[in-house]
């Protein structure tokens, strides 16, 4: 398969050159020539695999380059680090069910395919025969930062250095990063919101002067974050699992349609959703749930994507993000795949804080997706009445999930079965869950997890615990402009240390 930028579709690249150049050289995001197709009856063969053989066989779809062993020797060897199943399906009520894709070892959904994309960069590094060491800039909102550098550490030709916004993410999530073991990983904290260190990250890939930089060092810069094509194609995997899921427990018939409610920030999450779409996958509606900065859903309402609002820091940090890099990739199937139209959305933004689509595309949008929101006074309740009726422990992103769900449930006659995608434990969000739950909060960490554990029987690994006893490595702040030559400085010393 080939793959083409959205901001200019003319020249198609390999798999290879797509994964370990992260963005493509216009600025734009990799997507495929086309979509590859998966019929029901391979569908409805899936249900006797286990997930890491569903997830080499939408993975052989897209990087052609690689056989369909070598791409499940990756998976089994990715997911094997897991508890248990990667991507549960758990019902609830009805039809509603939850997909929970957070059982790796950073709890977080990002673990799905931020385990295989070292395996997978490394396989393709090979086939291409780049020698060059992969120098891996990641802007994180709390979950990618630590599972990136769970992935990538003690990776051979690879480095990776983390920008997380100072006092943006949980206090576990912090933990979970500044003590990341390993030589060729770094972590930083910027000045700012996300989209400050987004915004750094991606101005970092375009710095021509830093890249000659890198060169020199035998250096070149790729990405982990979703812009990467080679994060998106896990991602799809667990959509088709579901599905297999819900036919193997006889919940749906083939070719049945599936509602999917994912809570998401960068959109990357929910567009794989609709690559499955794309693909074959009989998916209803998509649902895309917001927190307080509900960007995406006042965008999925008006066809005006604005940045002309405050940022709000919650309890869902993950999704604290204004600026949702993913949307692109999605703008682009609705622009008629046209480069020029796409690239002129992507300037208006960036000039003046704002694009309009037009009703005219925003219909054709609103026939696969729905938005909504929830506050965070909102999705804390809905936190506590998903305990009380179900005994199930939800972390507050996907409460905002839950919440949005019940909305657009509510509203609308269908029967048609809903998947909330689940990203995060509970266990990275302790004292936001006890405040949920109208506990009095400790101020110590290690204290709120034993009363949530203590609470709701929720188990809590030995490895969170271990966090707090752990000595910080990294405790460097820096303005968002100085993100090149951290990077600079960071190639240096993966340099000494070859």
């Amino acid at each position: 398969m080939r793959f083409i930028s959205t901001r200019n579709p003319a020249d198609a690249v390999s798999g290879s050159t797509a994964v370990l150049s992260g963005l493509a050289p216009d600025g734009g995001l990799y997507v495929p020539e086309s979509f590859p197709p998966v019929s029901m009856k391979e569908i409805e063969d899936m249900t006797a695999l286990d997930y890491p053989e569903r997830s080499a066989r939408i993975m052989s779809l897209f990087f052609d380059e690689l056989s369909y062993d070598e791409l499940l020797s990756i998976t089994t060897r990715a997911y094997s680090t897991f508890d248990g199943d990667p991507a549960p399906l758990v019902k609830l009520d009805g039809g509603l069910y939850v997909l929970e894709l957070w059982h790796g070892k950073t709890h977080a959904f990002k673990d799905m395919a931020l385990s295989v994309l070292p395996l997978l960069m490394t396989a393709l590094k090979s086939k291409a025969g780049q020698k060059e060491t992969c120098l891996i800039p990641v802007a994180t909102s709390g979950d990618t930062g630590k599972a990136a550098l769970e992935g990538f550490s003690g990776v051979e030709g690879t480095g990776v250095i983390v920008f997380y916004p100072d006092g943006g993410v949980s206090r576990t999530q912090r933990r979970q990063m500044v003590t990341t073991l390993g030589d060729n990983v770094s972590v930083i904290a910027v000045r700012g919101n996300f989209d400050d260190a987004q915004t750094a990250v991606k101005r970092a890939f375009g710095d021509e002067k830093l890249k000659e930089e890198l060169k020199t060092l035998g250096c070149k810069m790729t990405g982990a974050n979703s812009i990467n094509l080679g994060r998106l194609a896990p991602q799809v995997a667990y959509y088709f699992s579901a599905y297999a899921d819900l036919l193997a427990a006889g919940q749906i018939k083939a070719g049945d349609e599936v509602d999917f409610c994912v809570p998401t920030g960068n959109f990357g999450n929910i567009l794989a959703g609709y690559y499955a779409y794309r693909m074959g996958l009989p998916v209803g509606t998509l649902i895309c749930a917001s927190n307080d900065n509900n960007v995406l859903s006042d965008f999925l309402a008006t066809g005006v994507y604005s940045l002309d609002r405050p940022f709000i820091k919650t309890t869902s940090p993950s999704m604290d993000i204004l600026v949702s890099s993913n949307l692109e990739r999605l703008l682009f199937e609705f622009a008629g795949r046209d480069g020029a139209v796409v690239r002129g959305w992507m300037n208006e933004l960036k000039d003046a804080g704002s694009y309009d689509i037009g009703a005219e595309r925003l219909a054709e949008i609103r026939k696969k997706f729905r938005g909504g929101y929830a506050l965070q006074s909102d999705y804390a309740e809905t936190l506590a009445e998903l305990y009380d009726e179900y005994g199930y422990l939800a972390d507050p992103h996907t409460a905002v999930a839950f919440d949005v769900c019940a909305s657009y449930r509510d509203g609308c006659v269908s029967d048609v079965p809903t998947v909330v995608v689940g990203t995060a434990s509970p266990v990275k969000f302790a004292p936001a869950v006890l405040a949920a739950l109208g506990e009095e909060v400790p101020d110590d960490d290690v204290k709120a997890l034993r009363k949530m554990e203590e609470l709701t029987a929720f188990p809590v690994p030995d490895s969170v615990y271990a966090l707090f006893g752990m000595k910080e490595r990294f405790n460097e702040t820096i303005d968002p402009s100085d993100v090149p030559s951290a990077v600079a400085k960071f190639a240096e010393k993966l340099g000494e240390r070859a």
